[in-house]
């Protein structure tokens, strides 16, 4: 892997805002800062069309988000009002939050994968019982304690609850809409059941979201209440990428890169060594998912991992669980304490 985007690159080293960019004729690069969050920023693309400007991910909603991305789309030589359409790569609020806001001010639509629509938190938690959550997390374990913090109340997610559904289903292989680009939408789910990466092929660049960064492993964790295999989906979307391997990658956070098949090859092993870690930890006993992710490496430590973090870990370990069980490799027992033993 070789980091192509140097000046966001050193940006990174030294904790500071990236510069807004021109990574290609008519194509854009514009940090988002996201507060509070060690990611730091959302890197929103902007494609200028002569249909109007096509915005990829705007970013978090906040004055300094809203400010952010004003300016980035003036040093690009256009305005907030010449956007005519929205594409979010998924729905997580570090990418959707600012498309209502650039929607009201600019009339431009918004498009999504339509499986990525159904996980919008209006539609998730709607047909969720009270207290299903907090069920959840004690059925794997989580202890009484950390559940009563860990709990998500839909009465606190005022924000999430509020971000707008698309106007345009995009699906695996459709076209944007734009009349001088040809950039086609490439379904990979894994960090979201719906994310979409974009593909301009004569540009020579892919846009990643979070499916591919270039320094850490996204997310993919199991979800309240799922029982599917994430995990599986997001591996068989990293074999998929290594047909991009001549592309650079635009990813929406850190910085731009080449070597995607690398990368991609990359992240595959760390997941194989993680699910053989997983089987180590679980040895000739039988824990509980929380106790399996206490007795995983993470970068800081499980005693390094507070609030939402821990509850993150706990639904990675929950998607390296389904996967081994999906090969054959661990069972559960059921209950109102699920526990894991190796098959």
């Amino acid at each position: 892997m070789r980091v192509t985007g140097t000046a966001q690159h050193r940006a990174w080293q030294q904790r500071v805002l990236p510069p807004v960019e021109q990574v290609r004729p008519d194509l854009w690069s514009i940090p988002v800062p996201i507060p509070r969050s060690p990611l730091r920023y959302t890197l929103s693309y902007a494609f200028l069309d002569d249909d109007g400007v096509l915005l990829v991910d705007p970013g978090w909603d906040g004055p300094e988000g809203r400010a952010a991305l004003t300016n980035g789309l003036e040093a690009a030589g256009t305005t907030l009002g010449d956007v005519a359409g929205v594409v979010v790569t998924h729905m997580h609020p570090d990418h959707h939050g600012l498309s209502a806001w650039v929607r009201e001010r600019s009339g431009a639509w918004i498009g999504m994968h339509p499986i990525e629509a159904l996980s919008l938190p209006a539609r998730a938690w709607r047909v969720r019982p009270a207290g299903s959550d907090r069920a959840w997390l004690l059925r794997h374990g989580c202890p009484e304690q950390d559940a009563a913090a860990l709990t998500v109340d839909p009465g606190r997610m005022r924000d999430l609850l509020g971000m707008p559904e698309p106007d345009r289903p995009i699906e695996d292989g459709d076209l944007l809409p734009l009349s001088g680009h040809e950039v086609r939408a490439v379904w990979t789910p894994g960090h979201t059941p719906g994310h979409l990466c974009l593909h301009d092929a004569a540009a020579g660049v892919l846009l990643t979201g979070d499916h591919l960064l270039p320094r850490i492993s996204p997310n993919v964790g199991v979800r309240t209440g799922e029982e599917d295999d994430p995990l599986g989906a997001y591996l068989a979307s990293l074999d998929l990428s290594a047909k991009f391997a001549d592309d650079e990658a635009l990813p929406a956070h850190e910085y731009r890169f080449r070597g995607i098949d690398d990368r991609a090859a990359e992240l595959v092993r760390h997941h194989d060594d993680r699910g053989r870690e997983t089987l180590r930890v679980i040895g000739a006993g039988e824990l509980a998912a929380w106790d399996i992710a206490a007795g995983l490496t993470w970068s800081r430590g499980w005693d390094g991992l507070h609030g939402m973090m821990r509850r993150m870990a706990l639904a990675e370990t929950l998607a390296h669980l389904h996967h081994l069980a999906a090969a054959r490799l661990v069972r559960r027992t059921p209950g109102s304490r699920e526990r894991w033993r190796r098959a």
